[in-house]
């Protein structure tokens, strides 16, 4: 009997966070699902919190979707969370009597979307979206549960170095390099599930956790065999330049077309068009406008090296009054002058734009610090490379510090070539990608392999 209650019934499953159970509420005359903290494993406090915050993760939640959280138990030697008993079975064991049709695929996969759409809105990221996290009533409603190891917005990280959170076959490459913290990286991990469900087969599955994660980071998704009208939205999905998939509110209109019967077709979000400016660091104060309670600042240029006609500009913000540095920054810039103060960018014309090779992307959340880190590494074998934010430009989805080579590029072709020559990266990570302010050119996206690329890489006009 926990807490004077909760009477065990019967042990549902185990998980890296904690020991699930039937149980029987004496007061209110109901089954109810207890979660406690592994038994068999020394509780740490880390792990402790974790079940913590899963509770509080659940309990900020109100979706038909996201298994609800009655109450939480202190008491020692570990908490417990009362959460509601889903009948039926994990949508992992149903597939263990075969694939999934399109169409119940894409109703399944609707439902799961609506619970992230609902944490995410919450400041809540699963991260560990998977097949036996989602569990299905007798009439066949999803239900995702588990958020065990998700991460709250603003919460302190508790993984630790070495350990591995999330499964790996599932995990978005993003998160296995650290930089997960975006609802794209959940979306990832859908169209996984949406994968496995349709094929039948994991397709990043490898035979040691090791080899998996290198499979995720590097090994190409192999193209939907059997998904017919799925496969644009897997395909849509499994990119691993995370700006490049199609938002939340997107996917669930494509997954809607699937689940009505007919082929999607996937276009690019709706933005409105401004012009494209030259790419230059944005993170200085806006022209008539000083930050709050800020002295003003002078710029102090040092000019680097050039590359053909690009001149990559570095400039440190300084306090006049005191000399103490104020807010450091690494600014960078492709045009300027070296003669001390850098040129005004010049707005690439409305209707123009160039091909570039997108090297990485990663959320501007990750702060500037982290940007300036990527485009040192990226620098070392792509000299040239600058960086921009993507909200400058209709043709990116927005929310992104963009890393790219800047060409010229006759096309996306010439681009991938690129990419394949400097062996900048893997195949798989290097994008021909259109810098324009049309929105209708986010679906120019050329995709590797360079000798037999997929995707519009040529422009009609």
């Amino acid at each position: 009997m926990i807490d004077g209650r909760f009477e065990l019934l019967e042990r549902l499953g185990s998980g890296g966070m904690g020991t699930v159970w039937q149980a029987r509420d004496t007061v209110l005359h109901r089954d109810v699902a207890l979660k406690a903290v592994r038994p068999d494993a020394e509780a740490s406090e880390a792990v402790r919190e974790r079940v913590m915050r899963e509770a509080r993760a659940l309990a900020r939640l109100s979706n038909p979707y996201v298994v609800t959280v009655h109450q939480i138990i202190e008491a020692d030697p570990h908490p417990w969370i009362v959460m509601e008993l889903v009948p039926g079975v994990s949508l992992q064991q149903r597939l263990t009597d075969g694939p999934l049709s399109p169409p119940e695929a894409a109703r399944i996969g609707r439902q799961v979307l609506s619970g992230l759409r609902a944490a995410h809105a919450a400041g809540i990221q699963h991260r560990d979206v998977k097949p036996a996290n989602v569990l299905l009533r007798p009439d066949g409603t999803a239900v995702l549960t588990d958020f065990g190891i998700a991460a709250l917005q603003g919460a302190t990280a508790l993984t630790v170095t070495g350990e591995l959170v999330g499964s790996p076959e599932y995990m978005a490459p993003e998160r296995v390099r650290g930089h997960g913290d975006d609802p794209a990286a959940d979306l990832w991990s859908l169209g996984l599930v949406l994968y496995v469900c349709v094929e039948g087969v994991s397709p990043l599955r490898r035979d040691t956790s090791l080899a998996t994660l290198a499979a995720v980071l590097d090994d190409p998704v192999p193209p939907p065999a059997s998904s017919g009208p799925l496969a644009p939205v897997l395909q849509s999905l499994l990119v691993r330049d995370p700006a490049a998939r199609p938002g939340a509110e997107q996917l669930d209109a494509l997954l809607a077309q699937v689940e009505s019967g007919t082929t999607p077709h996937w276009a690019p979000p709706t933005r409105t068009a401004t012009p494209a400016p030259t790419p230059t660091q944005l993170d200085r104060p806006r022209p008539g406008r000083r930050p709050r309670g800020r002295k003003p600042l002078l710029v102090a240029v040092t000019a680097l090296l050039a590359v053909g006609a690009v001149t990559a500009l570095a400039f440190t913000l300084f306090t006049p009054d005191d000399g103490k540095k104020d807010d450091k920054q690494t600014v960078v810039a492709e045009g300027g002058s070296a003669a001390g103060t850098p040129s005004t960018p010049t707005p690439t014309p409305p209707g123009t734009g160039r091909w570039i090779a997108q090297l990485h992307s990663e959320p501007l959340s990750a702060g500037t610090a982290a940007r300036d880190r990527s485009l040192a590494r990226i620098r070392e074998s792509v000299p040239e490379a600058v960086v921009v934010r993507s909200d400058d430009y209709a043709s990116l989805r927005p929310g992104y510090w963009v890393f790219y080579a800047p060409g010229p590029f006759a096309d996306g072709r010439a681009a991938l070539t690129f990419c394949a020559e400097r062996g900048h990266t893997t195949p798989n990570a290097c994008l021909g990608r259109y810098l324009s302010a049309s929105p209708a050119d986010f679906a120019l996206q050329c995709r590797p392999p360079a000798t037999a690329p997929t995707g519009r890489c040529t422009r009609a006009t």
